[in-house]
Parts: structure tokens; C-alpha cells; sequence
């Protein structure tokens, strides 16, 4: 059985131009935003920003391509990995718009398998932050990949066979001017891979995906026709570059609108650097929103002044109902908490509390989730200004072609998508690339249903679906947000645990990350068996909400982080492992 049915996909909202390759996008923004700052960075002095036009950013991509060529790397992979910063932007760009493939590389690896996915990816030179020294200098030694080209991000000057980023701009400037014009008249191959990305996961079990220009153009097609960011926005970068999600929707999609881009120092200081860069746009996953929102409405508590926004709340939503809007006035106290100019949150990666979204809209900020895999360039279906239900990962992209694969007698079944965002398939792995198609459709793994209006809900992953003995299928992430709401709970992990040696008579259990400054505060407690016994009730409420199969039969509590991804999805066989 399969649902057949053509579903509708989102509207483009606005006419903009269709890029076929990332070369095009930057020679229009030469010509469109030349003028405007791409970049905005700290000095020493506070207060007092360095920004760098297109124009100048521009300039050093070429030059840099240049000199690449003239290394002889053309048609060569070039890996980056470094934390989110200026340089990684130039590596990637420079490489990818006429030089070879480029290879981003995960920034949390542990040291052996940067090394296992630079000998996987066939890589002949690296560019890298001086974070990576020790590592590079080991790889160097010992003379077992392929790297013939140590790129440093930091160093002034070439020395030990290290080559220094600004050393090469310099090279590539006066190549440029005796007239060396192969990186500026090199042709794209829209089609062929031009980016290796490794899926997260480590590196033994990750596989390599190869995405092409038109891929990624197509989903910047889709991004740049249903939302509006624009030259005037400032866009806080957050989450690691190196995933493809903050590398097309977080620095690609800016680049080819002019926006300026500008990197949080970390996630203790995103209201800080909301307020210093006077962000307008921020990209991330929904733990960092829900967390933020939590926040609003706990200072908001301690300034004791619930009534006066619960009633702020009650008279704005009553005024949009006649098509007035006076949200940012009524809450601008607590938007300029927020640097005052924020106006758009986008979330993906991860499913996306209700109440924080829609609690964020309601103050004035357009927050929106999205959905996508490495595998698809990112962006699946997302929700934005005309396509929003809460819960919902919205509708399908204008390119992007969906349906329900074996869908139950509930609708539920693996979304399978097809269009020119879907990756060529994986390096080197023709029965993983096989594996993952069928019939032309890519299976994304996920489970899900598409409700009357053609809304996307995501159900859970379908590897981490636990089957009870009774047949029942139980979804984690659905009892895991619910266990997430109860006050002073971080985060949990739900798994099927065996009773009484049977593998197949599987009991839920839940494994609990508390707060323990909350427990304390709000609660008065400190010993472990009393957090315990308080979390064990709140669980128990929570199981009179659901079906009795749903319910959690037993929980242990801790305060250490659940194992995750850099993107913030908890690595389920590595917990597994754990309890």
C-alpha cells in the first residue's frame, strides 16, 4: 500500500532570480550588494565592529581560487574544518566556485576520525583554525592520506610546510593582476559533485553524501522564494558550518541576498551578541529557541510581571484578529532583551515545541520550523509567513516531491521525497546509495503523516520506533516531549528496557536530565531520591494524559548531558549502550 495522492507543495511567495551555480550567485552579488557589509566581526576596542564588504569578500575568494590553481589543485578536494569564522567561509567558497570538491568536516570529531574521514575523502589539502594544529602536525608526520597542502587559518606566513590562508589571498591578488584568469574562467559542471558531506554519526557508521550545484541552488531557489531575508538583515550564525543545514540556510542563502553575517561567540552569549550585532535573523536548532523562551518568561516571573504580559498577550491577540498588529509595541521590553531588532527565527534539525514557537510569534518575532536531511541540501518542507500550524513541519518545498511509503491504518508511514535537491548518492558506497532509493524516491528515514491540508507532522525516526509486544508502535520523541515540559527537566531519553530476560517484552523507561538549581529553587530539593521521587510523580501525571501502552514504567535521573549530535539530536544506540 502507498499513498499516492500528489500533495501540495508551498508557494513561492516572491519572484527572484534561479541561480544554476553557486558561481552565479556570487557574481550577482558583486553586482547587486557589492556595497553592502557580508561580514561584521569584534575588535579590541568595544563597540567598534570590523566589517568587510561584498566587494572586498569577493576579491579575496578569487584570489584565494587563484592561488589554489596555481598549487595545482584543480579538480582536487579540499577539506575545512575549523569553528564558525570568516576563513571557513573563504576555504569553502573559494574551492567550490572553480577550483575542486569541498570536503567540510565535523569541528567536534575526536581526533582519529578527522584522520579516518580525511583518508575517506581522498582530500589533497586542508584548511584549518590553529585549534587543529596538534592533529594536523600527527597527520603531517606520519604521511598516510592524501594531504599534500596544510592551509592554516592563522598563521601570518608560510613555515614547516604549513601554507598561511592570508598568504595565498596575497599570492592569488598578484597572480590575478599578471593576468592568470583559470579560477575566474573555470566552467561549473552544475551536476557533478561538488561537496562531500559526511552524515553525523561517527565516522565509521557516517556516510558520505555528494551534493552538486544544482542541488544546492535548487533548495536556495526554494529558501529565497518563500522567505524574505534581505540585505538589510544581520544574521547571528550559530550552529557548526560544517552541517549543511547552517551552511545553506545560514551562510549560502545570506551571501545570495546581500545579508550580513556575523558569529556567535557561543551559547552563553546569544543574547549578548543578538544585542551587540543588532541581529535581525537567527538560525538554529529548537533546543536553543525553547531554552530562550524559557528564560523570557522565568525574568519575566521574577520581575512579577506575568499579569501585565499574560493581559498583553490577550489584548494583541484580540487586535490581529481585525488585522492589527502592534506586537513589537506592546512587547518591545521584551524584545530589546533580544537586541531589539530580531524578527526572524527559523528552526530545523529537530522537532519544535509548540508553545515556545507559537509563544515567540505571539511577541512579534515570524518563527517558522523547517525540515530536512544532509541527504536533500537541506530543506524539505518548512512552515513560513502563509504556511503555519504549529506541531507541523509545514508543507513541502515548491521543488520537492512527497508521499507516505507503507503508510498505516492511522496515515503514518516513511516520507520518501524526489526532486533535483536530493543528493547523487554516497561516496564510494553503491549499496548504501541503492538502499536509500526506490523507484526514484530517496527515504528519508523518517516517520510521518500528512494531515488534510497537506501539513507534514514528523512522528519520530523510523530506526528508534519501539515495538511493544502487544504489536504497538511507540514513538520516543512524542513521550519525550512531553516529559520535557515537567519543570526542571533538561531533556530525556525514552527506550524500550526488557522484562524479565525477554527481549521482546519491552517496557518503556525514561532517562531523566534534571536541573538541579530549579529542583532547588522551585521545589526545595536537593537529595537525589527526593528529585527522584518529585520527577517520578510528574511522570505519572503525564501518563494519564496518553494510552495506557504509552505509558513510562520506570525512570533513573541524572545531571550529565545526554550524548548528542552537534546538531542536538541525541545519539540513541550510544544511550542505549549507556543505561
Amino acid at each position: 500500500m502507498e499513498d499516492n495522492r500528489e500533495h501540495v507543495r508551498c508557494k513561492r511567495l516572491h519572484d527572484v532570480k534561479k541561480f544554476e551555480n553557486l558561481k552565479e550567485i556570487l557574481q550577482n552579488t558583486r553586482k547587486e550588494y557589492g556595497d553592502e557589509v557580508a561580514f561584521k566581526s569584534k575588535t579590541d576596542t568595544p563597540g567598534i565592529f570590523r566589517e568587510e564588504k561584498y566587494n572586498e569578500y569577493l576579491d579575496n575568494i578569487e584570489a584565494l581560487g587563484t592561488a589554489l590553481i596555481d598549487m595545482g589543485l584543480k579538480d582536487k578536494k579540499i577539506a575545512v574544518i575549523s569553528e564558525n569564522r570568516y576563513e571557513w567561509t573563504l576555504g569553502y567558497l573559494a574551492t567550490v566556485t572553480g577550483v575542486g570538491i569541498v570536503v567540510p568536516l565535523d569541528k567536534s570529531l575526536p581526533a582519529v576520525e578527522i584522520e579516518s574521514s580525511i583518508k575517506r575523502s581522498e582530500v589533497e589539502a586542508i584548511f584549518y583554525s590553529k585549534k587543529y594544529d596538534e592533529i594536523m602536525n600527527k597527520i603531517k608526520e606520519q604521511s598516510d592520506t592524501n594531504l599534500k597542502y596544510f592551509i592554516s587559518m592563522d598563521k601570518d606566513k608560510y613555515e614547516d610546510g604549513i601554507y598561511s590562508i592570508k598568504e595565498l589571498i596575497i599570492k592569488g591578488k598578484e597572480l590575478l593582476d599578471q593576468g592568470k584568469r583559470e579560477y575566474l574562467d573555470a566552467k561549473i559542471d552544475n551536476e557533478k559533485m561538488s561537496i562531500m558531506l559526511f552524515t553525523s554519526g561517527t565516522t565509521s557508521m557516517s556516510k558520505a553524501v555528494m551534493l552538486s550545484h544544482k542541488n544546492l541552488c535548487t533548495n536556495l531557489y526554494d529558501i529565497m522564494s518563500t522567505f524574505d531575508v534581505n540585505k538589510n538583515d544581520v544574521i547571528l550564525s550559530f550552529l557548526p558550518l560544517h552541517h549543511v543545514f547552517e551552511c545553506t540556510v545560514g551562510f549560502l542563502y545570506p551571501v545570495a541576498v546581500g545579508a550580513c553575517i556575523t558569529y556567535c561567540e557561543g551559547i552563553r552569549h546569544i543574547a549578548e551578541n543578538l544585542k551587540e550585532y543588532k541581529a535581525s535573523v537567527m538560525i538554529s536548532v529548537p533546543v536553543l529557541f525553547e531554552n530562550m523562551y524559557q528564560k523570557l518568561w522565568k525574568t519575566i516571573e521574577k520581575q512579577g510581571k506575568t499579569k501585565k504580559v499574560k493581559f498583553g498577550l490577550f489584548i494583541t491577540n484580540l487586535l490581529m484578529k481585525f488585522g492589527i498588529d502592534k506586537r513589537r509595541e506592546v512587547f518591545k521590553e521584551i524584545l530589546d532583551s533580544l537586541g531589539g531588532k530580531v524578527r526572524l527565527f527559523v528552526a530545523g534539525a529537530a522537532a519544535f515545541d509548540k508553545e515556545a514557537e507559537e509563544g515567540f510569534n505571539k511577541f512579534g518575532i515570524a518563527t517558522f520550523q523547517g525540515y530536512g536531511l544532509t541527504e536533500t541540501s537541506p530543506v524539505i518542507a518548512a512552515e513560513h509567513p502563509t504556511v503555519v500550524k504549529y506541531g507541523s513541519i509545514g508543507q513541502l518545498f515548491p521543488s520537492v516531491q512527497g508521499k507516505i511509503w507503507n503508510p498505516d491504518k492511522d496515515g503514518v508511514g516513511e516520507l520518501v521525497v524526489k526532486g533535483d535537491s536530493v543528493m547523487l548518492g554516497y561516496y564510494n558506497n553503491e549499496a548504501a546509495t541503492k538502499a536509500a532509493f526506490e523507484d526514484g524516491w530517496f527515504h528519508t528515514g523518517d516517520l510521518a503523516y500528512f494531515d488534510k491540508d497537506d501539513y507534514i507532522f514528523i512522528t519520530g525516526r523510523q530506526k528508534s520506533v519501539i515495538v511493544l509486544k502487544n504489536g504497538k508502535n511507540i514513538y520516543p520523541e512524542e513521550i519525550e516531549g512531553l516529559i520535557n515540559k515537567i519543570e526542571g527537566v533538561k531533556e530525556s531519553f525514552v527506550y524500550g528496557k526488557p522484562e524479565n530476560g525477554d527481549e521482546t517484552d519491552l517496557k518503556l523507561n525514561a532517562k531523566i536530565v534534571y536541573d538541579p538549581e530549579i529542583m532547588k529553587e522551585k521545589f526545595g530539593l536537593e537529595k537525589e531520591e527526593d528529585i527522584k521521587e518529585k520527577l517520578w510523580k510528574a511522570v505519572k501525571d503525564v501518563n494519564k494524559g496518553i494510552p495506557t501502552y504509552k505509558y513510562v514504567k520506570g525512570i533513573t535521573i541524572t545531571t550529565e548531558e545526554l550524548i548528542k549530535t552537534t546538531t542536538q539530536k541525541i545519539k540513541r544506540f550510544e544511550e542505549i549502550k549507556r543505561v
